[in-house]
């Protein structure tokens, strides 16, 4: 065996009982912005490490799992190839290269109220957003998303969701219920998606994910939820599609390589048909929990992430 070495240790709780830990090269970045608390870690088992209020969002190492998880579902369930797209949140500007990769695509527009975070990442971050926030294409804006969708009447092929959870007192609080999904849905075009990050789908910490489940059925026609395994977050990781026209679980393996064939420039590294049969296909205990939740997030009754 080889001697550990002497790091410092990044521990991230994932319940009241439970967490994961990460040894740390160097801190690149440790600041407090107006919303949050960000540091820019460079852990060694996954190289530059992006953590906000002490919860980490992605890594380096294994980012594309996440990135492509997150955009290709959504994206692919769109009505024909995607012209528009907004990204809600998003710092790290991955999602927005993820969502370049299609050359279809004139216009992609992210709206992320921490715009020192933005600029943390551009600058320490180049790994991850690879030159997307200089693709013309794109335009970047610093406002609250809500705010920005209830005084828009732009319509997207594609809206993504891609923000930290809804802590007490923090950013996003209040972008995870009814009204803002409504919002959402108000923007999209008749043969819009859009897919978002919906939290651990680890055994006994399912609740985040089957509320916001249930809630997007009191909007969408289509709900889908789907889970991948990202390593930096020591636990399984949930996702949903919500459509207007397409079905992500009527998509077999043939038609998604079909579509990304067809729609997307360059190979994924991650998403194929064969990974978006097994992502959707949930195990029972989670097709469950979705089927029994009835609790529905709502502006006078938000949930926290604690």
């Amino acid at each position: 065996m080889t001697r550990p070495q002497p790091y410092k240790w990044f521990f991230e709780t994932t319940t009241a009982f439970e967490g994961h830990m990460h040894a740390i090269a160097r801190t690149l970045v440790e600041t407090q912005t107006k919303f949050q608390h960000v540091e820019i870690l460079q852990t060694a088992a996954y190289g530059k490490t992006l953590v906000l209020d002490g919860r980490i969002q992605s890594s380096q190492g294994d980012e594309f799992i996440y990135h492509e998880a997150l955009v290709h579902p959504g994206m692919l369930a769109t009505d024909g190839a995607p012209r528009s797209a907004l990204v809600i949140g998003g710092g790290e500007g991955a999602t927005l290269r993820e969502i370049l990769r299609y050359p279809s695509v004139t216009r992609a527009v992210m709206v992320d109220i921490d715009g020192e975070v933005v600029e943390l990442c551009k600058t320490h971050l180049p790994e991850m957003h690879r030159g997307a926030f200089d693709d013309p294409r794109t335009e970047v804006r610093h406002e609250d998303a809500r705010a920005y969708l209830e005084k828009s009447t732009e319509r997207f092929d594609f809206i993504t969701v891609d923000l930290v959870e809804p802590l007490e007192e923090g950013p996003a609080c209040m972008l995870f219920t009814r009204e803002f999904y409504t919002l959402v849905r108000d923007r999209l075009t008749p043969g819009g998606a859009m897919s978002m990050q919906a939290g651990m789908t680890k055994l006994g910490e399912l609740s985040f994910f089957t509320s916001i489940h249930r809630t997007l059925r009191d909007v969408f026609p289509l709900v889908a939820g789907y889970q991948s395994f990202v390593s930096c977050f020591g636990t399984p990781w949930g996702f949903i599609v919500a459509s207007k026209k397409i079905d992500p679980n009527r998509q077999d393996a043939r038609a998604v390589d079909a579509l990304i064939a067809d729609r997307i420039k360059g190979s994924l590294e991650y998403w194929d048909g064969a990974t978006h049969q097994h992502a959707f296909g949930l195990p029972k205990f989670i097709r469950k929990a979705i089927a029994t939740q009835t609790r529905v997030v709502t502006d006078a009754n938000p949930l926290i992430v604690t």
